[in-house]
């Protein structure tokens, strides 16, 4: 019986190797990690990225053929095979200006119009949609309303949504999920409010947990209901972790609040709190949980090793305490890590030189590959224990039946391990700084 074994590590490839399982006669004891995979849990749904305004203008400025070699890098079957992704409504910080679909003022919307993301983001996720077969699905978030709509009367600078406007924004947000879907991108996730708890200096808004439970129960679900779109799938916070369980407990414990909700989306700009997805599991067992953004903050990044080990470490302990869905933030950005109309620049996995007509596929694009590549939608994650805390690894049953493990050294010393499942072991040394996904079906 045949392992295979795909590493990476700092020199950007995705190395394949061989192994072969033996039966465990010996009775080995030390070194293994154990797979026990009639322990299920939650189902996989997928793994992307955002395209955003800044990602559009970017890939707007390079070579026709440079925009489809990085479309497929992501979601083609030869690249990353990514099927989620992410857009704002309404502008975000990066998008080349503060925009949203209305002129100011008008509480009729007989001034809709898409016709901005029309030129600009929708093409590309449809691209996005058609290179990866069409198992793309969509998420939406927006960043804010109309600023007149809001007690500070701008999008930026945080502010809260006027009560008098909440019946408005819930018919607004309906107006955009339709026309997406006459342009060709049909949104199957909505996120309420994209990091409520946060006052940027950028395009937001803030709503306390009983401010998003009732805009949900009383305006935003019956509107979707009344509107057809009950198959959308809504979720709440879209926010750091270290709130999560307390947002999705005050929400999701109101019944008639809980019936329009799926599920809960985090980010990671706080540090891990694995913790609380597991808690959130455990009361509200089919909470759909989805990482919906995560970058490398303050510009683009040298230290690759770094900006790749820190994406891993979170898909894997995100996907241990119960995560069905994990989309990266900005699949590419320019030499600066923009544009971005506040400045607020970041990293992505792509980087295009927007001068020269070149890209950089950076360290992070294979870290991420190692889930998007083996971990297909459908699988379900399964049991796995550990001889040592230097090895970070989550496993996953496919529709296949395969086995795949994914397992993370950031230590600066190679670890040996071994796959022990049902009498057979598989003996494998992983390098220091690399990632392994071990393939194999018993």
């Amino acid at each position: 019986m045949e392992l295979r074994c795909i590493t990476s590590n700092n020199q950007k490839v995705l190395n394949e190797a061989r192994y072969t399982f033996y039966q465990d006669t010996k009775n080995t004891e030390f070194q293994l990690l154990c797979v026990f995979p009639q322990f299920k849990y939650q189902e996989i749904l997928g793994f992307g990225g955002a395209i955003t305004e800044a990602c559009a203008a970017t890939l707007n400025k390079m070579p026709e053929s440079v925009r489809q070699e990085i479309i497929q890098l992501y979601f083609g079957k030869e690249g990353n095979q990514y099927n989620i992704c992410r857009t704002h409504i309404n502008s975000c910080d990066f998008a080349l200006s503060n925009y949203c679909y209305i002129e100011d003022g008008d509480t009729s919307l007989e001034t809709f119009s898409i016709e901005r993301d029309k030129k600009t983001i929708l093409p590309y996720i449809k691209t996005a949609k058609d290179v990866s077969g069409g198992r793309l699905i969509v998420m939406a978030s927006p960043w804010s309303p109309p600023g007149f709509m809001k007690t500070t009367g701008t999008m930026n600078h945080g502010g809260q949504l006027l009560p008098q406007y909440y019946q408005l924004w819930a018919d607004y947000l309906v107006k955009v999920i339709k026309c997406f879907k006459d342009e060709g991108v049909e949104v199957s996730l909505l996120s309420v409010q994209n990091e409520p708890n946060a006052v940027q200096r950028w395009d937001s808004c803030t709503y306390t947990a009983e401010q998003e439970r009732d805009f949900i129960k009383n305006y935003l679900g019956p509107a979707l209901k009344r509107s057809g779109l009950s198959e959308i799938k809504l979720l709440v916070w879209d926010h750091n972790k270290e709130r999560c369980f307390e947002r999705a407990d005050t929400i999701l414990s109101d019944s008639e609040a809980a019936s329009f909700v799926s599920g809960v989306a985090v980010h990671w700009y706080t540090g891990d709190h694995f913790e609380q997805l597991s808690l959130i599991k455990e009361r509200y067992p089919d909470a759909l949980l989805v990482f919906s953004e995560g970058c490398l903050e303050h510009g683009v990044k040298q230290d690759q090793v770094m900006a790749a080990e820190k994406y891993a470490h979170d898909i894997i302990g995100n996907l241990a305490h119960g995560l069905a869905a994990f989309i990266d933030w900005n699949i590419v950005l320019n030499e600066n890590g923009g544009p971005n109309h506040a400045e607020n620049f970041c990293d992505a996995p792509v980087i295009c030189n927007t001068k020269e007509g070149t890209y950089e596929v950076k360290l992070p694009y294979y870290y991420l590959g190692h889930f998007s590549r083996f971990i297909p939608r459908g699988s379900r994650r399964i049991a796995v224990s550990s001889y040592t805390d230097k090895l970070e690894v989550v496993g996953f049953e496919t529709p296949e039946a395969e086995r795949v493990l994914v397992v993370l050294n950031r230590t600066d010393a190679s670890v040996p391990y071994i796959i022990r499942e049902n009498g057979m072991l598989c003996e494998i040394m992983i390098e220091p700084h690399s990632i392994q996904s071990a393939i194999y079906k018993i």
